[in-house]
């Protein structure tokens, strides 16, 4: 598979998701990052995969503990992005589920921030990461929450008799293939692709590469709402119906 936008939903959003990033608030600062880090906990002594490191904000962060990091996207805009940042980073423009570069056994932890969902052979993936991750290695995967964000079948809702905001969810078992409009309402506007699956669809496939998973959380928001009529209800359902999901896997082979 040739390494262009062509192969790749995300690379003709290049430019939008790496000023998304610097902005100040975003989910990837105030949410992920501190919970990656607490749960890596990476010494110098580790060697890093950021699997579709995008323009490489997460792998700059966790060069910054001194391991060893290598980030690979199959987007060449993107690590053109992410090599003209800087930083003690190597960076492999190439598809997830084909790590040509990486060596057996070669990293200590693998981790994949907010990309599984856009990958359709996750299959494929979970393998490479199984090979090149040492026996006992870590695979951190953050995803959005797959039973409560479910792309174009899922909503927020509210009842006005009992004051609460609830979560409406249309459906969750069966797998999607989702067309995403980057910027709705604009005419021309990019698009990518994301997938939806269920929580048994990842625990099969990850079971099936030689993966144990030994971690599991949920992460809320940290955004509050403005001054309201529903400001308590609304900030209630940030605190009970995570965003985000992250699965912490061990290799057993």
């Amino acid at each position: 598979m040739a390494n262009t936008s062509k192969n790749t939903s995300w690379g003709v959003v290049a430019d939008w998701y790496s000023d998304y990033l610097k902005k100040e608030g975003s989910y990837q600062q105030q949410v992920i990052l501190p919970n990656l880090t607490r749960m890596l906990a990476l010494k110098k002594s580790d060697s890093v995969l950021d699997l579709a490191c995008g323009e490489g904000f997460f792998a700059r962060e966790f060069a910054k503990t001194g391991a060893k990091v290598i980030g690979a996207d199959i987007s060449a805009e993107l690590i053109a992005k992410a090599k003209k940042a800087g930083g003690p980073i190597i960076y492999k423009a190439t598809a997830a589920n084909k790590l040509r570069f990486a060596k057996d056994k070669e990293f200590s932890a693998v981790v994949c921030v907010l990309a599984i969902q856009n990958i359709e052979d996750i299959k494929g993936v979970f393998a490479e990461v199984s090979r090149v991750l040492v026996k006992g290695g870590r695979f951190l995967l953050v995803l959005n929450h797959p039973a409560f964000r479910i792309l174009k079948r899922s909503s927020w809702g509210f009842d006005e008799k009992e004051n609460v905001q609830y979560r409406r969810i249309d459906g969750y078992l069966s797998a999607a293939k989702i067309s995403v409009d980057m910027h709705p309402g604009k005419k021309g506007a990019a698009k990518t692709t994301s997938f939806h699956r269920s929580l048994q669809d990842f625990t099969k496939a990850l079971s099936g590469a030689g993966f144990a998973i030994t971690r599991l959380e949920e992460w809320t928001s940290h955004k509050v709402s403005g001054k309201g009529p529903r400001q308590k209800a609304e900030d209630t359902a940030r605190k009970e119906i995570p965003l985000f999901m992250a699965l912490e896997v061990r290799s057993t082979i």
